[in-house]
C-alpha cells in the first residue's frame, strides 16, 4: 500500500485568506451554471465591451505576429504613453526608461512593490477600509497590516492624530487609494496633504492606488499624492486600465516611481511574470492615446446608475446608503436590519440569490456595510434592489 503523502504548505500561504471578493464571485458563477437566477453585484468587472479601437490594435498586433516576449519593462511606446499621461493627467514626471514598468495587471504592480520593500516585522498603514488585497500582499512580505480609518468626513486633524498614533519605527509603507474602493470616497487635497507631511516626517512611502482615477461623479477632481511638493520621490503611483477603459481580463497595470525602487522591483518582475502579454501592451497604447469619449460615455452611465441604487437602497427600511463620489460601488450600513455584514451577505444570497460582499473583508472599519457593484446593467440593479428590498422586509 503506498504510503499517504503529506504536503507541507508554507506557514504564510497557509494563514492566508482566500479574496473574499472572488470566493463570492465564483459562488454566483457556480449558482449561475446551475441554472439560478442570480444577481451578481459582488464584482469589480465593469459589464462594457473594451473601446473597439482598442480592441482592434490588439488584433492588429496578433496579425502581424507580436506574440513574444517584449522588454520587461514594457515596450518602449506604451512606456512612453504613460509617462505623457502621468504627466499630464496627474503632475508627475518620470522617466519612461528608469521609472515606469508595466505588470500584467495592478495587482501584480501591487504585490511586486511589498515584495521590493517590505522584510518581516515592518509595517504598513492601510487607510481603512480598503480593498482586499492590500493586506494580504503586505501579510505575504512578512510585513504587518496597521489600520487607520478614514471616511470623507475625517478631517484632517483627526486624520493627522491617528496616523501619528498608528506610525512606528518600523513604518514603511502607507497605501492610498482614491477613488477608494469600496467607499467610493476621493480624497480632498487637505487629506492628501496630511499624508504628504506624514511621509516626509516618518520617511517613509506611499503607495497610492489610482486605478479608480477616471470615475469621478459631480464634478469632483483626482489629484495625485504624487504632484504635492517633495512626493515625486515618496511615491509609487499604481495604475492600470481595467476599470477606466474596461480590460479587466487583458491583465494590463503599471507602477511608476524613483528608478532606486522601480529597478529593484524590475527583478522581482524578471523572475515571476517575465513581461506583461505583449498585444496587450499595443492595446493599451491605442487606450491611452486614442479617443477617451468611450470613458466619458461609461462614467456618465455609472452615474446614472449610482442615483438610481442609492436612491432604491435608501427606500429600504434597515439600510442607509451615502452616495459615492467616485468608483462604481455602494457601501450601504445595514446594522439597522439587525444582522452582521457576513450574516445578511450570507443570507441574501441563500434567499434571494442576489451576491454582495461583506464589509469585512475590507478590513475592520467595513463592519456593518456591504459593498455592492454597479458595473451592471440599469435591469440588473433594479432587480437587486427589489430583492433587497423583499429580504429586509422578511427580516421585519
Amino acid at each position: 500500500m503506498d504510503k499517504a503523502i503529506s504536503y507541507y504548505i508554507a506557514d504564510r500561504v497557509r494563514d492566508l485568506a482566500g479574496s473574499s471578493t472572488v470566493s463570492v464571485m465564483d459562488t454566483a458563477r457556480k449558482l449561475k451554471a446551475a441554472g439560478q437566477p442570480v444577481v451578481d453585484l459582488s464584482g469589480g468587472d465593469p459589464d462594457f465591451v473594451t473601446a473597439p479601437h482598442v480592441t482592434e490594435a490588439a488584433i492588429a498586433a496578433l496579425n502581424e505576429g507580436f506574440t513574444h516576449y517584449t522588454p520587461s519593462r514594457g515596450i518602449p511606446e506604451l512606456l512612453r504613453a504613460i509617462a505623457r499621461k502621468t504627466l499630464a493627467e496627474n503632475g508627475a514626471d518620470f522617466d519612461p526608461k528608469k521609472e515606469i514598468m508595466v505588470t500584467p495587471g495592478a495587482k501584480m504592480a501591487l504585490y511586486t512593490a511589498a515584495q521590493t520593500l517590505l522584510n518581516p516585522g515592518d509595517e504598513v498603514i492601510l487607510f481603512d477600509p480598503c480593498w482586499v488585497s492590500y493586506a494580504p500582499c503586505v501579510e505575504l512580505a512578512g510585513a504587518k497590516a496597521v489600520y487607520v480609518t478614514v471616511t470623507d468626513e475625517t478631517t484632517p486633524a483627526e486624520l493627522r492624530a491617528r496616523i501619528e498614533v498608528a506610525a512606528s519605527p518600523r513604518t514603511r509603507l502607507c497605501i492610498l487609494n482614491s477613488p477608494n474602493n469600496p467607499t467610493g470616497q476621493v480624497w480632498t487635497l487637505e487629506q492628501l496633504q496630511v499624508v504628504a507631511d506624514a511621509a516626509q516626517a516618518y520617511n517613509i512611502l506611499v503607495l497610492s492606488d489610482e486605478i479608480y482615477e477616471k470615475l469621478i461623479f459631480d464634478g469632483r477632481k483626482h489629484i495625485s499624492i504624487a504632484s504635492l511638493p517633495g512626493m515625486r520621490e515618496r511615491t509609487l503611483v499604481m495604475n492600470g486600465l481595467s476599470k477606466s477603459h474596461a480590460m479587466t481580463g487583458w491583465r494590463l497595470g503599471w507602477i511608476a516611481g524613483p528608478e532606486a525602487v522601480v529597478a529593484q522591483m524590475l527583478k522581482i518582475h524578471q523572475h515571476s511574470s517575465t513581461c506583461a502579454p505583449s498585444f496587450a501592451q499595443v492595446a493599451a497604447v491605442a487606450a491611452l492615446e486614442g479617443s477617451q469619449e468611450y470613458t466619458d460615455y461609461m462614467v456618465s452611465r455609472y452615474a446614472r446608475r449610482r442615483d438610481a441604487l442609492v436612491s432604491g437602497l435608501n427606500s429600504i427600511p434597515g439600510i442607509e446608503c451615502a452616495v459615492p463620489q467616485g468608483a462604481f460601488y455602494a457601501w450601504p450600513k445595514i446594522t439597522a436590519s439587525g444582522l452582521n455584514d457576513m450574516q445578511f451577505t450570507n443570507q441574501l444570497l441563500e434567499r434571494e440569490l442576489v451576491a454582495v460582499t461583506p464589509g469585512v473583508a475590507f478590513g475592520p472599519g467595513g463592519a456593518g456595510h456591504i459593498r455592492l457593484s454597479f458595473a451592471n446593467s440599469d435591469e440588473m440593479l433594479a432587480e437587486a434592489v427589489k430583492r433587497i428590498s423583499r429580504f429586509a422586509a422578511n427580516l421585519r
